[in-house]
């Protein structure tokens, strides 16, 4: 790399052996005397960043007794909502980013066919972004529709150096067929590049980090780095202090906070490997030694991957995958002692649905430490929250009975303006989740598609101020 006192390219990248290290947004990438907003790497800083999450077995809220008590869906409309009494407690301190959209329907994952019966949790994680219907196969014939990360993806990637990354927290590794006929691809991504071309998703904290700072070589020579304590940052010391020399004090300060940041990351993913490898018993014996143990742990180490990735520009898009269906995983923090499945299970028992309300509103807790570090992260004029759109939602509503109409689905994050947050918003019965999620691919620059997956139009983000829901 040649530095000058011109200004660098928002794609300077420090190079060591194995190892590329992109730069997060410096001032010193806007040209002197120049406005910001005529620059590239405004233009780049502005594109919006997207997340799509999946929570599997729907929302405890949504059940008539959920629904009564709004233990998911607040009672009112509009702005003045009330977050208290349910699983999106943890959101109050981000309502103003936080778009709660209601009664929208997943209608591609219900079956059509009495073969597909009963299989519901083995082809809803593919309707949940592609909102088209899953052909009943267990061979490699899969077909289903591509997905909103990736039609997004497929629409700006090519200006970054991954067009988008997909993560998961939970096992993903079976072939074959699962179950009632469905090949276990479908249960096992959310995101599919084109209808016969599911994307595989990485549990392996490790396997993100390598790909986005290019830890090359073989894996022995990896695993030798790795041994020395050495973060990658010190295969790139020259670069990283002639770099220093020619920035301002803000930008030193801002590349001095992104490298703490990959070394603390970096650091974090070590400790999990070697307390894996100890010999101890795991509580996840199957389990790469990369991934925690611990849910909490995993999905924060995931957020903060995804967060370096945005603040480099290495990709825009993610898909993260936090459950898989039928997954009997007990989740101590939310101090249920149940296994998920059996706790989506309720049998419309009022005790066994606030348990299960608990363990959605434990998942939830998870989202504003994500929040945050976005929100701390500044891109340019702005924050990375403002310039993230992140969907968070369930194909199913009600996992007691495997049913797709009235959703939970969230929006948080302002996606450089796509949405206003803030607001309640009650769908009109019968609508279509996918019409959310093409008006919201218009809003990002698609605005040449007219239809997404079982879309019936648009969607109107406008809310009357308040009304009871």
């Amino acid at each position: 790399m040649v530095l000058t006192r011109k200004h660098m390219s928002r794609r300077t990248m420090l190079r060591g052996v194995g190892a590329t290290v992109a730069l997060p947004f410096l001032e010193s990438m806007v040209p002197a005397g120049t406005a910001y907003a005529k620059t590239s790497a405004a233009k780049a800083a502005g594109k919006v960043r997207l997340v799509c999450i999946e929570q599997v077995h729907g929302a405890a809220g949504i059940s008539e007794y959920g629904l009564a008590n709004h233990l998911w869906i607040p009672e009112a409309t509009g702005r003045k909502f009330d977050l208290s009494k349910g699983s999106l407690s943890p959101l109050e301190p981000f309502r103003n980013q936080l778009t709660v959209i209601s009664q929208t329907d997943a209608r591609m994952a219900e079956a059509t066919t009495a073969p597909e019966v009963g299989g519901d949790h083995f082809r809803s994680s593919a309707v949940m972004y592609t909102h088209a219907h899953p052909k009943l196969t267990e061979g490699s014939d899969v077909m289903v529709g591509t997905s909103m990360d990736q039609l997004y993806a497929q629409r700006i990637g090519k200006e970054t150096p991954i067009p988008s990354m997909q993560l998961t927290i939970e096992p993903v590794d079976q072939s074959g067929g699962c179950a009632y006929g469905y090949a276990c691809v479908y249960t096992d991504t959310i995101s599919w590049a084109a209808p016969d071309q599911p994307l595989p998703m990485i549990r392996d904290p490790r396997m993100v980090f390598e790909q986005l700072f290019g830890s090359g070589g073989s894996p022995e020579q990896r695993a030798a780095r790795r041994a020395t304590d050495k973060s990658i940052l010190d295969m790139l010391t020259t670069q990283m202090q002639d770099l220093r020399r020619s920035l301002g004090p803000t930008d030193r300060q801002r590349l001095e906070q992104y490298g703490t940041n990959i070394r603390e990351i970096e650091s974090r993913i070590a400790r999990i490997e070697a307390r894996n490898s100890s010999g101890e018993a795991r509580e996840l014996p199957g389990a790469p030694a990369g991934v925690p143990d611990s849910f909490e742990e995993h999905v924060k180490l995931m957020f903060d991957l995804q967060v370096l990735a945005f603040s480099s520009d290495t990709t825009r898009v993610f898909s993260f995958k936090i459950g898989r269906d039928g997954s009997g995983r007990v989740y101590p923090g939310s101090g249920v002692s149940r296994g998920f499945h059996d706790s989506s299970h309720h049998g419309s028992s009022e005790e066994r649905i606030k348990e299960f309300a608990e363990i959605n509103k434990h998942h939830v807790s998870m989202l504003p430490y994500f929040l945050e570090k976005l929100q701390a992260a500044q891109d340019g004029e702005a924050n990375l929250l403002d310039k993230t759109l992140i969907l968070y939602g369930s194909p199913m509503a009600v996992g007691n009975t495997h049913n797709h109409r009235n959703c939970p689905l969230i929006v948080l994050g302002k996606g450089g303006g796509a949405v206003d947050p803030g607001v309640h918003i009650k769908a009109q019965e019968g609508t279509p989740m996918a019409n959310v999620m093409l008006t919201l691919l218009q809003r990002l620059g698609l605005d040449d598609m007219k239809s997404f997956g079982d879309s019936t139009g648009e969607f109107s983000f406008s809310a009357p101020d308040t009304t009871v829901a």
